[in-house]
């Protein structure tokens, strides 16, 4: 049965299945096509299973899950390239898709004549694309190379043309499948500029990327599926939030999450409410700018319930201490793994001690997904006041400092460690515990910015119209 239309929406997607068969052999695809008895040889394999949403005409929809979660596969069925098993797509407007490299341009042609032919595909005229072409040229600024057969360009310069195209001929629905993944850093930048001014214009985009510091910064909705499954629909901070926990594999607390959500229009778990409770006066809790970094430590349960934790961390040392419990607070008291750049946060460990120690030094690092360390310090830098301690004693510390580095993915390590007899001891450490994802509105050059203050004086030249030289322009 086909779905009612709906001026509200540009993109309905009811309970659309895709399945694959799979065969251990290849003679089991003939055996059961000439089965009398109909004996399946293969297995059921859903790429989707019921999956339904509907993106509202205008919007920017996300659509978020790990690697073979089915978010390509429902992209292409709402385009047309796949047919589904089952269920029904209802799509109300012109379609640009980008989707794979690849996807649509034939590859003995040229720059132009696939330009020319996506553009009929499209529904567009010849001269349609004529009015169009110069502005598709301008955007992709690959020079010559449009002149050349597509087979012989770089992936670069092909996502260049291919984007530029899709961008250019004003779609009324924009799809995007990690297109923006290839490409420098100052052409994803006009990519993105180019999104949000078609955006404005009215264009739904219906985007799938893994790079979750955009999805939060241009979605307005997000779908988070996995395994071909629908997992959740709602705001992109919550989402990106239930995504990671899938990354780290707390089913569990996935699970729990999701039991809690009586809608999906929810924000972040709230440590200040939560956790921390308010601060003395009755403002913010330990997030606020002017709270100790220790207040108000009688939360419930663990703070490493709250955010996503590694689960194939790294960890090791002699066990005469051991971090039990970490945390992150963003700077309105929330425990997330997610932080937006220019605001105050705070690490926290809780480290329990099973032997005498006489000067403990606590740390963290903050490393790139290449392993590099970024930035990091300890107590002893700190020159803070570590007292010695017996087995059975506790410390709890926080470190609090302003996130300056760029938007982007980083792993958090941390340990507790001391110097016996001049050698340096590792009581516990962790590497790569928990992720960090920075979300910022201004990226600059390199892996942190300097905060610079900019001052430009305009000073306009001195246009004098007197032709007699005595420097008065005319009244």
């Amino acid at each position: 049965m086909p779905t009612e239309k709906n001026a509200e929406y540009a993109v309905q997607v009811e309970e659309v299945s895709k399945v694959y068969r799979l065969y251990d052999r290849p003679i089991d695809r003939l055996k059961e096509s000439l089965s009398i008895t109909h004996k399946n040889y293969h297995k059921d394999f859903f790429a989707l299973n019921h999956i339904s949403f509907k993106v509202k005409k205008g919007e920017t929809m996300g659509i978020i899950g790990t690697n073979g979660s089915g978010k390509s596969t429902i992209l292409k069925i709402i385009t047309g390239v796949l047919t589904p098993t089952a269920g029904t797509v209802q799509v109300e407007g012109v379609i640009s898709a980008l989707l794979e490299l690849g996807a649509g341009f034939n590859m003995d042609y040229t720059g132009i004549e696939n330009i020319y032919m996506n553009g009929s595909m499209m529904g567009f005229s010849r001269k349609e694309m004529e009015a169009k072409l110069q502005d598709i040229l301008d955007f992709a600024d690959i020079g010559d190379f449009v002149y050349q057969p597509v087979k012989t360009y770089s992936s670069g310069m092909f996502v260049r043309l291919a984007f530029a195209l899709a961008i250019n001929v004003e779609p009324e629905i924009l799809i995007v499948d990690e297109a923006l993944s290839v490409g420098d850093v100052f052409f994803q930048s006009k990519c993105y500029r180019r999104m949000e001014e078609i955006r404005q214009n009215g264009t739904t985009i219906l985007m799938v990327t893994h790079d979750m510091g955009s999805v939060i910064k241009y979605c307005d909705r997000v779908v988070l599926l996995n395994r071909g499954e629908f997992v959740a629909e709602g705001e992109p901070g919550r989402m990106v939030d239930l995504y990671k926990k899938i990354l780290a594999n707390q089913m569990d607390d996935l699970d729990e999450e999701l039991a809690k959500m009586n809608d999906f229009s929810g924000g972040m778990v709230s440590a200040g409410e939560d956790l921390e409770g308010p601060g003395p006066d009755g403002g913010a809790g330990p997030g606020s700018r002017k709270a100790s970094p220790l207040a108000g430590g009688g939360h419930q349960g663990f703070m490493k319930e709250h955010i996503t934790i590694n689960a194939n961390r790294t960890e090791y040392g002699d066990k005469r201490a051991e971090i039990y419990d970490l945390g992150m607070f963003d700077e309105r008291g929330n425990l997330t793994n997610l932080l937006l750049k220019g605001e105050y946060f705070t690490i926290r460990e809780k480290i329990r001690f099973y032997a005498d120690l006489q000067a403990p030094i606590f740390t963290y690092t903050i490393k790139d997904k290449k392993g590099t360390d970024l930035s990091g310090t300890n107590t002893m830098f700190e020159g803070a006041e570590i007292k010695p301690v017996k087995a059975g004693d506790e410390y709890e510390v926080a470190f609090r400092q302003k996130m300056t580095l760029q938007g982007g993915e980083y792993l958090l390590s941390m340990s507790c460690t001391g110097f016996e007899q001049g050698e340096h001891t590792v009581y516990h450490r962790l590497y790569d515990v928990a992720n960090i994802t920075v979300i910022s509105n201004k990226n600059t050059v390199g892996v942190y910015d300097m905060e610079s203050q900019v001052e430009a004086e305009y000073k306009p030249a001195n246009r004098m119209d007197d032709s007699s030289g005595d420097g008065l322009s005319p009244r």
